[in-house]
């Protein structure tokens, strides 16, 4: 099967906000063997979406599409709906239970006019309960295409397609197997990884796919198999990521999607029952932050201490301004003496200290923009001092930063762990 995914919304042709649920709702798919082909983006306009529908029926075999589903005026796709199936609205008796009841006991509040019309469905859609909001999901067949009409809200599309959509795909529809493996590397470049894999990735049977899938800091490597029987394609997957891991183990930290770098280390700590805290400057806090988006990390993470400025690297963590004066703010020196102070205040078995110029100008210092120094201070009281230029943009310094820092307290946990 393949499928086509269609927002719809001006806020997303302008920029207003970013269309996260196309990924979302291609990713759920291919877990059922269902490709997706297209993504589409198109205004609040009827015949926009009269023409958008006309022009994908029976050349796809599902079209998934978000947005327009509000009780307000420029919602305008249940209409557009009856339009384009010659239809009309009724009243969905279960839908409009199900509006009466949430905003009566939930919100504690009489339901209008408005939300009540919500329960207003096309006669001859098939509607998919919205167990998080009051826009019910529809599902018209016409000619050889599905299509599905699903709420923009995140939280109510993925209800919507895990509860709904999903279980009815799998019900009604023989579909091909697709495995993925995805391996995640670190410390090397696309182009010298692929130079390394190039005979691996000659020799990979047809029904088997490599996609490089960069970012700062790290490359995906996913390996996609897609065919009728799955024991075959799960046995090739398996022996190939195994041949792979033979040639590139020194850079492979993790498999499949998921298991990131934070996660891995954060395993660790915790296994190993050890702490860690940051010190951060140019990255003002970004460590922080993705250590803690990782559920149950306040296991290990203690605190950050952001110190964005050289007074507050002197009056809070305490370096001393002669280290500054001598080496200046952007040094292995200062970054030593702020993990230290870190590991210290916080009580931490570990502790990273970052300080660099990102960019675009310098702080006073002769080392130019793209130079970080990490420090790591370890439970033995030393330190691991790395001097990095990561180039420009200010943004790939700040996520390469991150991205070695996590890197380097990894090795050494791995290390004290032998």
């Amino acid at each position: 099967m393949t499928a086509t995914i269609v927002t719809i919304g001006d806020e997303i042709l302008i920029g207003q906000i970013t269309d996260s649920n196309s990924g979302f709702i291609a990713k759920s798919l291919d877990l059922i063997g269902i490709r997706t082909n297209e993504m589409i983006s198109i205004g609040d306009d009827r015949q926009q979406i009269l023409d958008t529908f006309a022009q994908l029926q029976d050349k796809t075999d599902l079209v998934i599409i978000t947005g327009g589903l509000g009780p307000t005026k420029d919602d305008i796709t249940k209409k557009t709906f009856c339009d384009y199936f010659d239809d009309k609205l009724i009243i969905n008796d279960d839908v409009l239970s199900h509006i009466s009841e949430m905003f009566e006991k939930i919100f504690k509040m009489p339901v209008s006019q408005v939300n009540k019309d919500q329960a207003l469905v096309p006669s001859k859609a098939t509607v998919l309960k919205n167990r998080f909001g009051s826009a019910p999901g529809m599902w018209i067949k016409k000619g050889n295409t599905v299509f599905i009409s699903l709420p923009g809200v995140p939280y109510e599309m993925k209800g919507i397609m895990e509860h709904e959509i999903i279980p009815k795909l799998i019900r009604e529809y023989d579909r091909p197997f697709i495995i993925h493996k995805t391996i995640l590397t670190y410390g090397q470049g696309e182009s010298t990884i692929a130079e390394r894999i190039a005979d691996w990735e000659d020799s990979l049977p047809e029904f088997v796919k490599l996609a490089y899938l960069p970012s700062p800091g790290r490359v995906r490597l996913r390996l996609s198999a897609r065919g009728n029987d799955k024991e075959l394609l799960e046995q090739t997957v398996d022996e190939k990521t195994a041949s792979l891991t033979q040639i590139i183990s020194d850079i492979i930290v993790g498999y499949d999607d998921g298991e990131t770098l934070e996660m891995m280390v954060g395993k660790l700590l915790e296994k190993q029952k050890q702490s860690i805290s940051t010190a951060e400057s140019c990255t003002g806090g970004k460590i922080a932050q993705v250590l803690t988006s990782i559920p149950g990390s306040s296991a290990y993470f203690k605190g950050s201490i952001v110190s964005y400025s050289k007074e507050v690297k002197i009056d809070v963590l305490g370096v001393d301004q002669k280290t500054i004066e001598k080496y200046s703010v952007v040094s292995g020196e200062v970054a030593a003496e702020m993990a230290l102070a870190a590991q210290s205040i916080l009580k931490t078995s570990y502790a990273i200290g970052v300080t660099g110029n990102a960019g675009p100008s310098t702080d006073d210092t002769d080392e130019p923009v793209g130079v970080v120094f990490i420090a790591l201070a370890m439970p033995d009281n030393t330190v691991r001092t790395e001097k990095f230029n990561f180039g420009q943009p200010r943004e790939k310094v700040l996520d390469r930063a991150v991205n070695k820092s996590l890197e380097m307290l990894r090795e050494e946990i791995l290390k004290k762990g032998r």
